[in-house]
């Protein structure tokens, strides 16, 4: 790893320690102001529309400025949404503070744009893998760190802990150098129009359906936990930390598979997280539970590599904030459809998602060696007929 990578690595591990220590306990601030199950969905559903609502633009910026300016700004927008968190006297304040923070997600595509730039000759799925992993490095230490200071000094002096944490981190950060796209040489068939690009439009909706699946069971669970698992915080963080390890040791074991494996790998150990939350009951099955959570960042992960080939290489910014787009709209309606289920019966949250894993993993087991062939699909207007025998 070069200069560059082992920087965003360093400054990724802080920012996990930081975010760590309150991002897994949301759901449990907002019921303590005062928040019922659908009103903690419809909140952390707004924070999913502003995540939506930023992709694209940063995308746009990533490609014309250079990816570095905007995670720069977004580390920036982070510390300050912190500030805004730890400063909150009310639920109105403090969901303000959540939706700036949640904003700051427009980082990934351009910093995946960014790692595809300074990579060198390591594998894309590599490189995000090895960031991905120093983030949740951080992770396992912010949870513990969080749910014990939660416990005793309350959460505001922990947010402004957290904020200081921020701060370090993007100081580092600010010392990233700019590095030159890369070349189309390896993707002549994908260049023109990102939304003519017909097999990158199918994997979009296809991507959709996979997160949305994946992530319907995660927005409640600290709430279950607690209130039918009869859980603390401080326990509660502990499975957090759990779940960190297991992104880090997936990320790290399971970055150089094959991407269509990959993919359904993370899948089935989402299913599994589901499965043991649901029919698992105290702290050593909701740790094993835990033990496969890692599965969701490996399909973040694996989703990225994928789109690279569908794209040239002077469209990545774009279209992988289209992908956090779509990840993000999977981030507004999950959290709303899970209040609803919980507020019905809190285990159907987790029967909803094996029925919906089953059925991504169908979809993406149908679709996506289709959609991996080498051989360019023709633009839509020219041959409307070859397409649909293509696909």
């Amino acid at each position: 790893m070069n200069r560059d990578l082992l920087l965003v690595a360093l400054s990724l591990f802080t920012w996990g320690i930081g975010e760590g220590m309150f991002y897994i306990f949301q759901p449990l601030y907002l019921e303590a102001f005062g928040a019922s199950p659908v009103q903690i969905g419809a909140i952390l559903g707004a924070v999913g529309v502003s995540m939506a609502f930023v992709q694209i633009p940063a995308g746009h910026l990533a490609d014309r400025f250079g990816p570095h300016r905007v995670m720069k700004a977004s580390w920036i927008q982070g510390f300050l949404a912190t500030l805004v968190l730890a400063a909150s006297p009310s639920l109105p304040m403090f969901t303000l503070g959540l939706v700036l923070y949640g904003m700051t997600t427009y980082v990934s595509g351009p910093m995946n744009a960014y790692v595809g730039r300074a990579r060198g000759k390591i594998p894309l799925s590599r490189a995000l893998g090895i960031n991905s992993a120093s983030f949740n490095a951080g992770a396992i230490i912010g949870p513990l760190l969080g749910g014990a200071l939660s416990s005793r000094i309350g959460m505001m002096p922990m947010l402004r802990i957290s904020a200081a944490i921020f701060f370090i981190s993007t100081c580092i950060v600010l010392l990233i150098r700019a590095h030159p796209a890369e070349s189309s040489a390896d993707t002549p068939h994908t260049s023109g129009n990102l939304l003519h690009n017909r097999r990158f439009l199918i994997f979009l909706p296809l991507t959709f359906l996979t997160l949305f699946a994946a992530y319907l069971p995660q927005p409640l669970t600290p709430n279950y936990l607690q209130n039918q698992g009869g859980l603390t915080m401080e326990t509660i963080g502990r499975l957090a930390s759990v779940g960190s390890l297991s992104n880090v040791i997936t990320l790290l074991a399971g970055s150089g598979l094959a991407t269509r494996g990959g993919l359904v790998a993370g899948q089935m150990m989402l299913a599994l997280f589901a499965l043991l939350l649901w029919q698992g009951t105290g702290v050593g099955m909701f740790s094993l539970a835990y033990a496969f959570f890692g599965g969701f960042r490996l399909l973040r992960i694996m989703v990225t590599t994928f789109a690279r080939p569908l794209v040239s290489a002077s469209q990545t910014g774009l279209a992988y904030s289209l992908i956090e787009t779509v990840a993000a709209s999977a981030v507004i309606l999950g959290p709303f459809v899970a209040g609803l289920l919980y507020e019905r019966n809190p285990s159907l949250m987790y029967i909803a998602a094996i029925g919906l894993l089953a059925a991504s993993i169908a979809a993406n087991l149908l679709l996506l060696p289709r959609l991996q062939r080498t051989n360019p699909l023709p633009a839509p207007a020219a041959e409307p007929e070859m397409e649909r025998n293509q696909l």
